[in-house]
């Protein structure tokens, strides 16, 4: 680590830095610093996660510029709608950041995601509220419909009452993911508010990356199945060294 007021045991320094970047590079919509790194990074590998087509140069083009680079590539329309939606609800948990972590909140960070989202709308999906219909991750069954509310109410109630460090935010976004609240759009509201909790809680961020997609649901499956957070809590701290250590370039 080139800088040692902002290694792993300096968390409130990197994170002072972090908010003060994002709000003063935002506000002058620069695209050259911190924040805009972070809205990129976190849009693009959160997406690709998910199955996105776009490229990193698609994605900090359509950031950068609104627009995406000249390309003989094709790209669906639904990618770019997901990706500008991405930077919309990185930017409202920014705005929220001092409001508690609540269901309603969580809502409207998926709203922000999903609002512009063409296809979403023609199948009918709840956006802005929880699944109306049954889903599955892979073969496995999640929480029915009926019971989303309820079982969203115990996990945020067991939240509430944890002192937050990262085997809490890994049992949390695991939980989240198992009840998997909303027709589509899960795993990137359940990343967003893992950074943001890290935000708040002095905590360096967590970034994803789809680089390693694999052990991340790997991690997933292994609390779902045998409720051991071992390779999530690994992974996550794996991901939080890199974010940091990007990070200091900007510093």
């Amino acid at each position: 680590m080139r800088n040692k007021r902002y290694d792993m045991g300096s968390n409130k320094n990197f994170l002072e830095f972090l908010l003060e970047r994002f709000k003063i590079e935002r506000e002058r919509f620069d695209r050259s610093g911190v924040y805009a790194y972070t809205q990129r990074l976190l849009a693009y590998n959160s997406n690709k996660i998910e199955g996105s087509t776009l490229t990193e140069e698609q994605t900090a083009s359509l950031f950068d510029n609104g627009i995406l680079p000249k390309s003989d590539d094709y790209y669906r329309a639904k990618d770019v709608e997901e990706m500008n939606g991405h930077f919309l609800m990185f930017n409202k948990m920014l705005d929220t950041l001092e409001e508690p972590l609540t269901q309603d909140l969580i809502k409207q960070f998926h709203y922000e995601l999903k609002s512009g989202v063409f296809e979403d709308r023609a199948n009918g999906y709840a956006i802005g509220d929880y699944k109306q219909r049954p889903n599955m991750i892979g073969m496995y069954q999640t929480v029915r419909p009926e019971k989303v509310a309820q079982e969203m109410h115990l996990l945020m109630d067991w939240y509430g009452n944890k002192e937050i460090s990262i085997s809490i935010l890994a049992e949390f976004h695991a939980r989240y993911e198992a009840i998997h609240p909303f027709q589509d759009g899960n795993g990137r509201t359940g990343r967003l508010i893992i950074f943001r909790e890290c935000l708040k809680n002095d905590i360096v961020p967590i970034v994803i990356l789809d680089t390693n997609r694999n052990e991340y649901l790997a991690a997933l499956k292994e609390y779902r199945e045998e409720k051991i957070l071992d390779q999530l809590i690994a992974l996550f701290e794996k991901e939080q060294q890199f974010y940091l250590e990007k990070c200091i370039y900007f510093m």
